[in-house]
């Protein structure tokens, strides 16, 4: 009953984030079916049937990151004192929310079945005057097996990646224990804490950290209670006020592969456009393929851009603004990046596979527009949905800031600041990435 209560008694913002969930795999089950709706009119060219099916897999695993991304800022199922000791740990928190990532998925299956029959005319009558009947099988039986096949993907590949990304972990044997926060104006410090997953919710664990912190504070009160607003706000900061989170120690490993990857899918492009260029695109696979690793090498690259964003923000004899702002990026670069890279990605891809619009068929252009807004829309989304996991990950860096005298204005600039470096890095790199694919592919 308590495991419900927080499923369904969720702030209104995370209801809407499941439901956006499961209108991205109504939209992908609703391609699935669309495929195997071809698959039925033509029986003969399985391997036109089977490029359909092929291409539904960046439809599903574009909802998948997102259904991952709304489950990881989900804040009914995340461990919080006394939860363990009603019976919730770490793992049936995990096991909550694959099952609610499960049912939203589901539900949006649900409605792509529906509207695929009523599209047919099994329901009430066939709309449009029989129109895409290539797509519907309109008049050939369905076989079950396969339609419960799959519309049960999405369901089962969201809830298994969201069961394996919140999985409880235990410390890794031989890991450092000390990791750097911030200190007094900004500065390195070192500390000994190391909590496994879950360990806020054990009985007592933070009780003797709180105390100690209220000890620790009282004290330092009570010495710089005559000191100047500026000194005792940077020793109070100091030694009673911990900031987190903190800053890596070296950049993300990705982005020398992501480099990599992306050279290598670059030249496969450039390799298929001179071996076949009186040929389509769609005939060439390798220029498909060269095309999926210049996005995955974009993909991957993400963290390590993000980060050396932040690094270029504090050279120069910055400010406290750039500071601040570049070491945020600097924390936060693999958990924004790799949302950003894969938006990058998609609309590298994107632009594209827009220069071949003239040489392809047209006859299943309302499916194409259909899975471009999805894949669009659902990495859009988990760009968001990480943003909205980041704030909430520094909520106590600003509480602390707040504290310390930190204008609100100074947040959203640092804010606004971070959002323009971003947009200036990595834009032109998407434009450049997508000029260096279409030229290839469009022969």
């Amino acid at each position: 009953m308590l495991a419900l209560r927080l499923s369904l008694g969720a702030h209104p913002a995370v209801q809407l984030r499941r439901l956006l969930v499961a209108a991205a795999s109504a939209g992908t089950g609703f391609l699935l079916l669309c495929a195997l709706g071809h698959a039925l009119v033509h029986p003969d060219p399985a391997s036109s049937s089977a490029l359909r099916l092929a291409w539904c897999a960046a439809p599903l695993a574009a909802t998948v990151y997102f259904a991952i991304a709304v489950a990881r800022t989900d804040p009914g199922t995340r461990p919080r004192p006394g939860l363990s000791a009603a019976g919730l740990g770490p793992a049936r928190l995990m096991a909550i929310s694959a099952t609610t990532t499960a049912l939203s998925c589901l539900l949006g299956s649900a409605v792509a079945l529906l509207v695929f029959l009523q599209l047919r005319g099994d329901l009430t009558g066939m709309p449009f005057d029989g129109a895409a009947t290539d797509v519907l099988a309109t008049g050939r039986p369905l076989p079950l097996p396969a339609v419960l096949t799959l519309l049960a993907l999405v369901p089962l590949s969201a809830s298994a990646a969201v069961a394996v990304t919140l999985r409880p972990r235990e410390p890794v044997a031989g890991a450092p224990r000390a990791a750097r926060v911030y200190g007094r104006f900004g500065a390195y410090r070192r500390t000994a804490v190391l909590e496994s997953f879950g360990a806020y919710g054990r009985f007592g664990t933070q009780l003797g950290a709180s105390a100690r912190g209220r000890r620790t504070a009282g004290a330092q009160a009570g010495q710089d209670g005559a000191a100047d607003a500026s000194g005792g706000a940077a020793e109070a900061a100091d030694k009673s006020v911990d900031v987190p989170p903190p800053v890596p120690h070296a950049p993300p490993s990705g982005l020398p592969w992501g480099i990599a990857v992306l050279a290598v899918g670059l030249a496969v492009e450039a390799f298929a456009s001179r071996t076949g260029a009186e040929v389509s695109a769609g005939d060439r696979p390798a220029a498909l393929l060269g095309l999926a690793l210049a996005s995955v090498g974009l993909a991957l690259a993400g963290p390590g851009l993000t980060h050396l964003c932040g690094r270029l923000l504090q050279t120069i004899r910055p400010g406290a603004l750039r500071l601040l702002a570049g070491r945020v990026l600097m924390t936060e670069a693999t958990r924004i990046g790799r949302p950003l890279g894969v938006v990058c990605a998609v609309v590298s891809a994107a632009y594209a596979m827009a220069s071949l619009h003239d040489r392809e068929d047209a006859s299943a252009g309302p499916l194409v527009v259909l899975g471009v807004l999805l894949v669009a829309g659902c990495t859009v989304a988990t760009l968001l949905t990480a943003a909205v996991e980041a704030r909430q990950a520094r909520a106590d860096t600003s509480a602390a800031l707040r504290r310390l005298g930190a204008p609100a204005t100074t947040l959203r600039r640092a804010a606004a600041l971070r959002a323009g470096a971003l947009l200036a890095l990595f834009g032109p790199l998407s434009l450049v990435v997508a000029e260096l694919s279409a030229w290839p592919l469009a022969g």
